[in-house]
């Protein structure tokens, strides 16, 4: 992050500046931005900084949860979203798991691959957020 040229506001100017930007941004940006803080103070990575081949842990919202019906391999797939961007959640062979549904909070572990330029991780572990 540069530095400000006029140096550093005061705490007033941080507060109004704070202030308007609730006032102006859309509940979609508020919303992003809070699951974006709320990732970064867990020492998670985000979702917009994710890299082919890496274990990463990430925390966020699930948007959709859909089941693809293969006949040789049915398959359960989330988007979490956590105020960054998007990782696709792959569940190999399964037609349900009890709490992953759209809404639902979470934190996953795995390792990312890419399909179509997008990240997903295939078989993810992961930890359902209490009382969500």
């Amino acid at each position: 992050m540069a530095a400000d040229p006029a140096g550093p506001r005061p705490a007033g100017n941080r507060r109004l500046h704070r202030l308007v930007s609730r006032l102006t941004s859309s509940d979609q940006e508020r919303d992003a931005e809070r699951l974006q803080h709320a990732a970064a103070r867990s020492g998670h990575a985000l979702a917009s900084g994710c890299h082919r081949g890496e274990l990463v842990t990430l925390s966020g919202r699930l948007r959709t949860v859909v089941y693809t019906p293969r006949t040789n391999l049915p398959t359960l797939e989330a988007e979490l979203f956590d105020g960054s961007g998007t990782v696709i959640l792959v569940w190999l062979g399964r037609r349900r798991i009890p709490g992953i549904e759209p809404g639902r909070q979470l934190t996953v572990r795995g390792r990312v691959a890419m399909r179509d330029d997008r990240p997903l991780i295939y078989n993810p572990y992961y930890e359902l957020a209490p009382g969500t």
